[in-house]
């Protein structure tokens, strides 16, 4: 079926349920060393990451995308940690646009939607991923984003500022990001065989002329980048009692 007919006659889950690629095959150069093998909180990166979809009752099956040289030794981890939702370790891609479409491509088959979500968030809640599937359903896709609490410039290639970015009207866009299944492939395939410059996944269904439904996020679900991001990571692990 025509994808834009699709979003027309889509049939909406009554229970929704979804398959999940998490993606964990980038360089962590900024990191100084491999992020996901990192330990938060006595757990290495990767598996914290994947215990909380293994724990949520509206995930079915994971895919992860990782390094082709760390297949092997994540395979191992997942299983002396029993995260039995994992279905596949595969290969990704040279950049993060064809890592999801390998994950995309390798879910379950009669999936209805497809969460990803980066393999350096390890610290999504139940919560989070329960709001993200559900507003999925009820639309084509559902994003969470948190509001921007800096003041936002625009600036010249000189570096020189130009103008001020109304921070009302600006968001910072987190995973998981959830799509109805046939959509979001469809939209990856069209992104990496036209080399499209986008940085997630989202920009790829906005690219294909669908709209990207926003729910709540957390500041909490950060992104494990830099060093010091581990700290702040052990911080709130901390304070929530873990």
């Amino acid at each position: 079926m025509n994808l834009k007919l699709k979003k027309i006659f889509r049939t909406k889950q009554k229970d929704p349920r979804c398959s999940v690629v998490v993606v964990a095959a980038g360089s962590s150069e900024r990191m100084g060393g491999d992020k996901m093998l990192m330990t938060l909180g006595a757990k290495p990166v990767i598996i914290r990451t994947l215990m909380a979809f293994q724990k949520s009752p509206l995930v079915e099956d994971i895919v992860v995308v990782t390094k082709r040289e760390k297949i092997m030794a994540l395979t191992d981890m997942i299983k002396l940690y029993d995260i039995s939702k994992v279905s596949q370790v595969i290969s990704g891609g040279a950049t993060r646009m064809e890592s999801s479409l390998a994950g995309v491509s390798a879910v379950r088959k009669g999936a209805k939607l497809i969460a990803i979500h980066d393999g350096a968030r390890p610290l999504v809640s139940q919560e989070l991923i329960e709001r993200v599937v559900r507003e999925a359903n009820q639309h084509i896709s559902a994003v969470p984003v948190v509001p921007s609490t800096d003041t936002l410039k625009q600036i010249d290639k000189n570096g020189v500022i130009t103008g001020s970015v109304d921070r009302a009207s600006v968001v910072r866009v987190q995973t998981p990001q959830v799509f109805d299944a046939d959509i979001i492939k469809g939209a990856l395939t069209k992104a990496v065989q036209k080399h499209l410059p986008i940085t997630d996944d989202c920009s790829a269904v906005d690219m294909m002329g669908f709209s990207t439904y926003t729910v709540e996020g957390d500041p909490g679900n950060i992104k494990l980048t830099l060093p010091e991001d581990m700290v702040l990571a052990e911080a709130i692990l901390k304070s929530r009692g873990e």
